[in-house]
């Protein structure tokens, strides 16, 4: 899966991933609206209902074309019974469904297409479900944001940038014979290098500044910061292939880093005033 970002709906936090092109949404957090402790007897309880196979049997009729219509006929007509139970990995496994999967890892947990997810929380509450779909249309909506997008591309444009500069630091700095550790010291040196000429501290001195954000250093950054970046790449990799030492080429880049981020937030503030 993609990054998984967080929704706050009626003071659960909800996690919303990308799985191919369609949003997911963590059946997990939303049971917690009905019982903290017990998500996963909620989730089950859910699904054991007739109505609730019959909507996910038709969810994966239109979207699955590799549904298994035979298995999932067998547990219609048991749906509803004392008898009938159902997990969500019974129903993945059985009926070979993409519309729930699960999901390990620091977001884990058994997720659903946007589309059951809903279907889920009107079952748990209609007010929850208002909420839900109010805070999933928000998050789509930053997404979608013209400055959101610019900063994705100025992001892009910084780790191909990087390659350029990671590629100059293979061929220049890296010794033969070096093992994997080792070299990766050597690209970790070099990052570091252009963190703290730009923002005047080393990723680890960020992330222990900054326990509770997720990502680096470099995922928190600012448009103009980004753009600057990703010239600093470009530029420390010639300064690399002049044989320049790292003392010598941090001043440099840090006395670049100075000057196009106030020419570039002076632009800024200009535009603001027109």
């Amino acid at each position: 899966m993609a990054k998984t970002n967080k929704i706050e709906v009626q003071g659960i936090s909800v996690s919303v991933t990308r799985l191919d092109t369609d949003d997911y949404i963590s059946l997990t957090d939303l049971a917690r609206h009905r019982d903290a402790e017990r998500s996963d007897y909620i989730l089950q309880n859910w699904m054991r209902n007739r109505s609730t196979i019959e909507f996910l049997g038709l969810w994966e009729q239109l979207n699955n074309p590799d549904f298994n219509s035979i298995e999932f006929d067998g547990f219609k007509n048991m749906a509803g019974s004392n008898s009938f139970s159902m997990t969500p990995k019974r129903w993945i496994e059985t009926t070979n469904a993409i519309g729930i999967v699960s999901k390990a890892g620091r977001y884990g947990g058994t997720y659903a297409h946007r589309d059951i997810a809903f279907e889920f929380a009107s079952w748990l509450s209609a007010e929850f479900k208002l909420y839900l779909v109010i805070e999933f249309q928000r998050l789509k909506k930053q997404e979608n944001d013209p400055a959101k997008l610019e900063w994705n591309f100025q992001r892009t444009l910084a780790k191909v940038n990087y390659q350029i500069h990671t590629d100059a630091v293979k061929e220049k700095l890296i010794p033969e014979a070096l093992n994997k550790a080792q070299i990766a010291v050597v690209y970790a040196s070099e990052a570091d290098l252009l963190n703290m000429a730009l923002f005047g501290k080393t990723a680890k001195q960020w992330r222990d500044a900054n326990p509770e954000k997720e990502g680096n250093i470099r995922d928190h950054a600012t448009i103009e910061q980004l753009v600057v970046l990703s010239n600093l790449e470009s530029i420390n990799a010639m300064l690399i292939h002049q044989g320049l030492e790292q003392p010598v080429r941090l001043a440099q880049l840090n006395a670049m880093a100075i000057t196009q981020m106030t020419s570039l937030l002076h632009s800024k503030k200009i535009q603001k005033l027109k």
